[in-house]
């Protein structure tokens, strides 16, 4: 399932659906949302016209770039589906995810909430099974997604989680370099994971 990053044309940002986030994260998604379409590159998005999400998707499309977004039918009045864009009502959560994954060629992740959370683990468990080797890059501002590396991290030291799998995404401090690192592709030694814990 691993794609190249010279066929990378549809990216996933996974990010917050809260209007009160931070406003320094609310410009950096819509930042974000400029890059991509300059790059010619799709956003794939939760759908919802809220939060970080809603102002990358914004901010692409008002830029001329394509966007795809997937909303389950519950969450389409409560995140306020985006009818400007191209979407696509699902029946689940898990349905949401799956689309994602299907129609993207690499993943960003932006500041969010627990559901942005879930959504990084399942999208890592994954690439730890060697069900992809898609480029994951986290926007990391203050040092936001740190407590969460550092979580992985305790996994890897109780030799629970290979080492490799510190690989599997990389960091960037500045939404400029995000672009760059997903047309950078995995890191060298995010080759497979799906080896014993030793």
């Amino acid at each position: 399932m691993g794609r190249s990053p010279n066929s990378l044309k549809s990216v996933c940002v996974f990010c917050g659906s809260s209007d009160a986030a931070d406003p320094a994260y609310l410009r950096a998604a819509g930042d974000l949302g400029r890059a991509l379409a300059a790059a010619k590159l799709r956003l794939v998005y939760g759908g919802g016209g809220v939060g970080l999400m809603g102002a990358c998707a914004r901010a692409a499309h008002a830029a001329g770039g394509e966007v795809l977004g997937v909303i389950p039918n519950f969450l389409v009045g409560k995140e306020r589906a985006l009818e400007s864009v191209q979407h696509e009502v699902v029946g689940s959560m898990h349905e949401r995810k799956q689309r994602f994954f299907e129609e993207s060629d690499g993943f960003v992740i932006l500041p969010g909430g627990i559901g942005t959370l879930e959504e990084i683990v399942e999208l890592l468990s994954w690439r730890r099974l060697d069900l992809h080797t898609m480029p994951v890059v986290f926007y990391n501002p203050d040092g936001f997604w740190e407590p969460l590396f550092a979580l992985f991290q305790h996994t890897v030291d109780a030799k629970l989680t290979p080492p490799s799998f510190m690989d599997a995404w990389t960091v960037v401090d500045r939404v400029e370099d995000i672009v760059p690192s997903l047309f950078a592709g995995p890191k060298a030694g995010a080759s497979s994971m799906l080896t014993s814990v030793t």
